[in-house]
């Protein structure tokens, strides 16, 4: 890598977004770029399509040419990257740069959060999982999939809500405020919400989530109970990725902020707060596939 200028671009495929950022060697950034979804779930050919845009995005705006693009190393990290069959169809695709890698999104993340340092992180957002690097090994905690796991998600809060409306609906237990608003959402018809239950994904259950923890800093009691129990499912996430050795954890995701408050002291004591994001994790991992050759 010496005598010639080298480029690293970092691309966070998401279920939601792309973002791609290429920076020259001394961390400065040259250009960005957006795009739709990029997971593995929509397909191969779609992931990549998306990533692309971004990607193109990026060195159009740093104005780069065939021999800027020859000289950048690509980091990618992607939504569903960690499945064999899937890792290795990515790395089979034609490109014109100088190397490119692939990781999972989340995976991505944990090198962002810690500037490629072992460390962890757990993600509380529409699902939630415990990840880390830890001498030379992966951790995984949780995150298997809405809903046999995922335990203290957006999803899960939304279903546990929705449960406990149902029960209040029948008089079971007790309606609060929060559970007679989850049910005006069903027009209070229990076979709505059964239909919607027949189409709903991981996201539509989500989606109450704010809901419920609106509710529960308003002091509904349901509401409390939901987002307690929740937040004890991310303390046992932290917990467990500190005894398997990492020696710093990040919390991330659309819920982080919310649910941080209703982590047991000890718990939110250890925490550190990220050094970057999941695009920059990519360029970190773009800038270690350059080191290696």
């Amino acid at each position: 890598m010496t005598g010639t200028p080298h480029y690293f671009l970092g691309v966070d495929g998401g279920g939601t977004g792309c973002r791609a950022r290429v920076e020259d060697g001394s961390g400065a950034v040259l250009g960005q770029g957006l795009s739709g979804p990029a997971t593995t779930r929509l397909g191969i050919e779609e992931a990549w399509a998306s990533i692309s845009r971004a990607f193109n995005a990026a060195l159009d705006e740093a104005g780069f040419g065939q021999d800027e693009i020859a000289y950048t190393h690509v980091g990618i990290g992607l939504a569903g990257a960690s499945r064999r069959d899937v890792f290795e169809a990515l790395k089979a695709i034609p490109h014109p740069f100088a190397s490119l890698d692939f990781v999972n999104d989340g995976m991505s993340a944990c090198l962002g959060a810690h500037s490629g340092r072992d460390g962890a992180i757990v993600i509380a957002g529409t699902g939630s999982i415990g990840l880390g690097f830890v001498g030379g090994r992966n951790l995984r905690i949780g995150g298997y999939g809405f809903p046999i796991s995922d335990e203290g998600s957006g999803a899960d809060l939304g279903l546990k809500t929705i449960q406990l409306a149902l029960r209040a609906n029948d008089g079971r237990i007790e309606k609060t405020a929060l559970l007679t608003e989850i049910m005006q959402r069903f027009h209070d018809d229990p076979m709505e919400a059964v239909a919607w239950m027949d189409r709903a994904t991981a996201t539509d259950y989500a989606a109450f989530a704010p809901m419920v923890m609106r509710h529960a800093d308003q002091g509904d009691s349901v509401g409390r109970r939901i987002v307690q129990s929740a937040a004890e499912q991310i303390d046992t996430l932290v917990r467990t990725l500190f005894d398997l050795g990492a020696p710093r954890v990040t919390l991330l995701g659309g819920l982080s902020t919310p649910l941080e408050p209703w982590l047991a002291p000890d718990v939110r004591r250890r925490l550190k707060p990220a050094d970057g994001d999941a695009v920059s994790g990519a360029i970190i991992l773009a800038r270690k596939a350059a080191e290696a050759l």
